[in-house]
């Protein structure tokens, strides 16, 4: 199945993994390579030793093209970035910030860059900075999808630009491919799908609700984490959307940050202090969701545990392995193609 992106990114099937936190790790990127598709690590949650450690261990599992975020608007983000440029890392997908610097550097070794963006303004941006193509989240997906939903946010973004587009937001099989492909897009990008499979590390216990929710199980709101974000709906989640933010609870958890990052807390607080307050809010916001989504992801907590997930969790009934899931994938699209094409 040849697009833009499989000969761009030379993969064989045009599916992504999103770089989810405590979930995309090495493992799971290289399951979703060898699979045909392109594995993303997730560096959030990481320290630059740690971010290096897990770029290598991806190499010993997999010598097939992957990639890695950079969420730009997280301390210590650049450090992270930095790192990915040292160890070369053939795709390097970036979002909540200014890309440019790292596009010049990842291209300088022929590296590609991809841009996450909800909206038009931050695609053109993207394009003007040289970004080898865009992830368009649509408001089904998990995480901080935009105002608009994916299948209307993808052909637009399709006209509007030159260089590709991959849609992401409410896409678990071969009837959504197919659709992203015939509005124009050139791949998918999947994270609530995968999170449901064998070598998902998602707690099992959410593995089991995502099958059982319906695709009116998530909540979407700004006081999760201080940017719009999709997530399951459960009692902390509803009584967060009741509450102001915990100044003091953000005080003690970006400590945790601080500790996990291997950052001094006095860079941290006054770099923070230093960016404004709108940044500083979402921020505090982040520190407070940081604890539970960690909650969730590796303990299992379903009721104090908060866990990023798209509408599609409705559309999840299995939990297959990262191959015979995309296998099924592209097996589904390429008949749902020729039904439709057959028809005219």
């Amino acid at each position: 199945m040849k697009t833009k992106i499989t000969e761009m990114l030379g993969i064989e099937y045009p599916i992504i993994l999103s770089g989810m936190s405590w979930i995309s790790v090495p493992k799971m990127v290289a399951a979703v390579s060898n699979a045909g598709g392109l594995g993303i690590l997730a560096t959030g949650p990481f320290n630059p030793d740690q971010t290096r450690e897990a770029i290598r261990e991806i190499r010993s599992l997999t010598d097939r093209p992957f990639g890695a975020n950079a969420p730009l608007v997280l301390p210590g983000a650049r450090d992270n970035a930095r790192v990915l440029i040292e160890e070369r890392v053939p795709v390097i997908n970036y979002a909540l910030g200014k890309g440019d610097w790292l596009i010049r550097e990842v291209h300088a070794y022929g590296g590609k860059v991809l841009s996450t963006v909800v909206n038009d303004h931050h695609a053109n941006r993207a394009q003007e900075q040289g970004a080898d193509g865009v992830i368009a989240t649509g408001h089904e997906a998990a995480g901080h999808g935009g105002d608009a939903t994916t299948f209307v946010l993808v052909p637009h973004l399709v006209d509007m630009l030159k260089i590709p587009v991959i849609a992401a937001g409410g896409l678990a099989d071969g009837r959504g491919l197919a659709a992203a492909l015939s509005l124009g897009a050139s791949a998918i990008a999947m994270g609530t799908r995968f999170m449901t499979t064998r070598e998902s590390t998602l707690h099992a216990n959410y593995k089991k609700i995502s099958i059982e929710k319906d695709i009116y199980s998530t909540l979407y709101s700004t006081r999760f984490d201080g940017i719009p974000c999709r997530v399951m709906e459960n009692r902390i989640s509803r009584a967060m959307l009741k509450q102001r933010l915990n100044l003091p609870a953000a005080f003690f958890n970006s400590q945790i940050i601080s500790k996990q990052l291997r950052l001094p807390y006095w860079k941290l607080f006054f770099g923070v202090l230093a960016s404004g307050w709108k940044s500083a809010r979402q921020l505090a916001y982040f520190a407070n969701a940081y604890k539970l989504i960690l909650a969730a992801t590796e303990r299992g907590d379903t009721v104090g545990g908060l866990l990023p997930m798209g509408q599609v969790t409705g559309l999840i009934q299995d939990e297959p392995t990262v191959a015979e899931l995309m296998e099924r994938i592209v097996q589904e699209a390429k008949s749902v193609l020729a039904d439709r094409y057959a028809m005219m």
